[in-house]
């Protein structure tokens, strides 16, 4: 049975309509914006301890705290959809005897998207964090809390390719979660997963809360739907549609992540629901991607050429090449003057890794580049008849 990968929002067609206009963002000069927690290994230790001990144990304290932080996102966004001329090919001279010249040309029509998805506060005066593929588009954006009251919130910055969105509402002395470390988790440990599947939380004001462990850590699944998606944390907490941009918590209610995809065998977002294949945002990653957004330094990728052009390794390249690896990418072809040649690559080579990372292909190779910037300098690891070496270049922006 194939496995699809889905993003988690939850999208539904309505009738089309006009544009909606959007307000002023709110400042983001602030001095913190979200609190970090300050507890340690140790501590978690002794909560994963007692949490099949009593009824009343550490995955209930956590939901209880941080249930009231969870909320309910809608979102409204405005598409264009290209409307074709039925006449279109029918200006040959014999048709036009009989339908005279009624060509008009494609034109546009804008309609109405209307979808759900999940967030959480991260400080008492309103920011809330979600997916980008959950508020990035919107032209209106109502959030609902646990008290059943709704808001009007405005979008205040968004990275598309990390799918990260910091949202706000005007309001004082919320609850919040803490965000945690997301670099120090043990596979096997609990997790709880939080959020807004199939629009559950407008029926009662309440999020889904599910419970699983922590599967993997660092998992790449690459470029997913525009999104990059690299070191990904893995759970097989329950996790569904509408659950995106919800927080997935350790055992004391600390956020190491966000809930952005899962994998399922659903062919439609109406129908993905979990099979125990969730994948989360690290949170410190998106610690990074917020201070990004307060410096109001936008990342740039829009990157230029490297100057070469590369193919997986295979069996057959392999007879062909003096080289001894087990995968790869197989510089085929250089470009006079290009980062590529000034940094030393050479036809022949096999890219191994950036910047420790491991490359297997061009989908690698261009997966970890999405998630550098203009003007960075990499450490491509290449292998070559005189053996290993690391080759420096700096990422060129396109003219």
């Amino acid at each position: 049975m194939m496995l699809g990968t889905q993003l988690l929002a939850f999208m539904a067609l309505l009738a089309p309509l006009g544009s909606c206009s959007s307000k002023d963002k709110p400042d983001l000069e602030k001095a913190h914006i979200y609190a970090v927690s300050a507890s340690t290994v140790s501590d978690r230790d002794s909560l994963n301890d007692n949490i099949t001990s009593t009824r009343h144990n550490a995955i209930t304290r956590a939901v209880a705290k941080a249930s009231p932080a969870v909320v309910g996102i809608n979102v409204t966004e405005i598409r264009e959809q290209r409307i074709y001329d039925p006449f279109e090919g029918f200006d040959d001279p014999f048709f036009r005897q009989f339908f005279g010249n009624q060509r008009r040309g494609p034109t546009t029509q804008k309609y109405k998207v209307e979808g759900l998805g999940s967030g959480f506060l991260i400080s008492p005066d309103g920011y809330i964090l979600t997916n980008d593929h959950v508020a990035g588009n919107a032209a209106k954006i109502i959030v609902t809390t646990t008290s059943g009251k709704q808001y009007d919130a405005k979008l205040v910055a968004t990275d598309p390719i990390q799918d990260v969105a910091l949202v706000k509402i005007d309001a004082e002395d919320l609850p919040y979660l803490t965000l945690g470390n997301s670099d120090d988790l043990a596979i096997g440990e609990w997790a709880i997963a939080m959020g807004n599947p199939f629009g559950l939380f407008k029926t009662n004001d309440k999020p889904t809360v599910t419970v699983g462990v922590i599967s993997n850590t660092g998992v790449n699944l690459g470029l997913e739907q525009g999104k990059n998606y690299r070191g990904m944390i893995q759970t097989d907490a329950a996790i569904s549609s509408g659950n995106s941009g919800g927080p997935l918590l350790t055992a004391n209610g600390e956020v190491i992540g966000i809930n952005a995809i899962i994998h399922t065998t659903a062919q439609n977002y109406e129908g993905a629901g979990s099979i125990g294949l969730g994948f989360a945002i690290p949170i410190n990653k998106v610690k990074t991607i917020i201070e990004g957004f307060r410096s109001g330094k936008k990342a740039n990728r829009n990157f230029g050429s490297l100057g070469f052009i590369g193919q997986t390794l295979d069996d057959d390249i392999k007879q062909y090449i003096n080289v001894q690896a087990d995968d790869g990418l197989v510089v085929t072809n250089l470009y006079r003057n290009s980062p590529a040649m000034a940094s030393g690559l050479q036809v022949g080579d096999v890219i191994t890794a950036i910047d420790g990372e491991h490359v297997r292909s061009l989908e690698d190779l261009n997966s970890i580049l999405t998630d550098r910037k203009v003007g960075d300098v990499v450490t491509f690891t290449v292998l070559r008849s005189e053996g290993k070496m690391q080759l420096k270049m700096q990422l060129p922006s396109a003219k």
